[in-house]
């Protein structure tokens, strides 16, 4: 099932992309933790996390970042290659609570060249990004990735 010779609309600069709801389990954040190696007691032992001073265990880094990556990858598709991350944690993530990610697209460039370490032809996209929970923003960033630019029409909803 390919889509070649098909053509696909995708936003342009100022669309935004649509909410992700991700709740916020006790297992995801322990899951999170292990697969990436991060064994810091505060992200999956309760007791010693509020010996610490925090009111549970709360999520990694790594666990967010892969998170974010997910929602950028799960938008535009698997042809999406992730060139950079740029995120900056806030408020923690807790068992119980729902983190909403949020994004928007700030810029577009079409048709980048060799010089740019990018094939001809290829879409370059920048994505501000926020996640937000219950005690506020969780994680702020950028996320820049590209897209082939085989038979794909971008719109920009500013110039309408």
């Amino acid at each position: 099932m390919g889509t070649e010779g098909t053509e696909t609309t995708r936003p342009g600069v100022g669309s935004e992309l649509p909410p992700l709801e991700i709740p916020i389990t006790r297992t995801l954040i322990v899951a999170g933790a292990i697969a990436s190696r991060d064994y810091q007691d505060v992200h999956h032992d309760a007791e010693l996390a509020r010996r610490k001073g925090s009111p549970d265990i709360f999520m990694n880094i790594l666990t967010t970042n892969g998170l974010v990556g997910r929602y950028i990858t799960d938008h535009f598709g698997p042809t999406a290659v992730l060139r950079k991350v740029a995120i900056r944690l806030g408020a923690p993530n807790y068992p119980g609570d729902t983190m909403v990610l949020t994004g928007r697209i700030e810029e577009l460039i079409e048709e980048l060249d060799e010089g740019t370490g990018t094939e001809a032809g290829t879409t370059m996209v920048t994505v501000r990004v926020v996640g937000a929970n219950a005690i506020g923003k969780h994680v702020t960033g950028t996320v820049t990735l590209t897209l082939p630019g085989t038979a794909v029409t971008l719109t920009d909803e500013e110039a309408s």
